[in-house]
């Protein structure tokens, strides 16, 4: 889950019993392998929803399978209460770039494109992932939107290894969207993730002065998560507060991995092929 930049230096708000602390956590062996596990988590729900998910289905319902397998697996929805948000997953259809919320009158028909995010807390810490869905068969522009934006998530990880740093990551993630002749939204960003939802530092996907070009370190766990649009970079956000939309009304794909700073290279923790 990404949100904009003026809550990202708030508190979290949700229910969990966390302190927010500052600056760049460097994550223990033991804190890590407990985010292993909420990562996990996310990982499975999210793997889970892609194979269920079809034409007919609403919002709704796939937030009530979310927190309903969340809690199987000992967890909470990271999400449910977040700055007063009302569900387990964020819901963004076609136009909508993030913070769609779950509904029973939005159905889900075959052409759209899906992103569903969702996050878990387990034992202390954070799981954050997002994937895009191709609901049945969608247009040409849909399918490069969707290919694109996974790959601009994998060239960005690519980038993760001790002693790189986050600019790297935001240059790899532009370079590739701007050759496929993409627009990269700039209004949001990753983040960091582990005790609470959002951590520093701010994941830029998009080179930037504005913010201190942080080096990676071993034990940081990052969420990066870069979001496409097929026309302008520019969004806005709906009378709900928190649904944002493309200003052009072009398509929108995001893809979000929790990341494992290593001594050698990086971890995927949220990686849906080990489920």
């Amino acid at each position: 889950m990404n949100i904009l930049s003026n809550l990202l230096s708030q508190p979290t708000q949700n229910n969990h019993p966390k302190r927010q602390r500052r600056g760049i956590e460097i994550k223990s062996p033991r804190e890590i392998e407990i985010m292993r596990q909420s990562a996990k988590i996310v990982a499975t729900v999210l793997k889970e929803i892609s194979e269920l998910v079809q034409p007919g289905m609403t919002t709704a319902d796939l937030d009530a399978y979310a927190e309903k397998r969340i809690r199987e697996m000992r967890a909470t929805p990271s999400f449910k209460g977040y700055h007063g948000f009302p569900g387990s997953i964020c819901s963004s259809i076609n136009n909508e770039v993030v913070h769609g919320i779950p509904n029973k009158k939005k159905v889900i028909r075959a052409g759209d494109v899906l992103k569903v995010d969702t996050g878990a807390y387990y034992e202390g810490f954070h799981g954050d992932s997002c994937i895009t869905i191709a609901v049945g068969e969608v247009t040409s522009e849909a399918a490069k939107l969707i290919r694109v934006a996974e790959e601009a998530l994998y060239k960005g990880i690519e980038q993760v290894k001790a002693g790189n740093y986050l600019m790297d990551i935001a240059g790899a993630i532009e370079d590739h969207v701007k050759a496929n002749k993409l627009t990269v939204v700039e209004d949001f960003t990753g983040h960091g993730v582990g005790r609470n939802l959002h951590e520093e530092p701010s994941v830029f996907n998009f080179r930037t002065h504005h913010m201190p070009n942080v080096k990676l370190r071993p034990g940081m766990t990052l969420a990066i998560e870069p979001i496409l649009n097929a026309g302008s970079k520019y969004t806005r956000i709906l009378a709900d507060r928190w649904t944002a939309v493309t200003v052009d009304n072009a398509l929108s794909a995001q893809f979000e991995h929790t990341v494992l700073v290593t001594e050698t290279g990086y971890e995927i923790l949220t990686d849906r092929s080990l489920v």
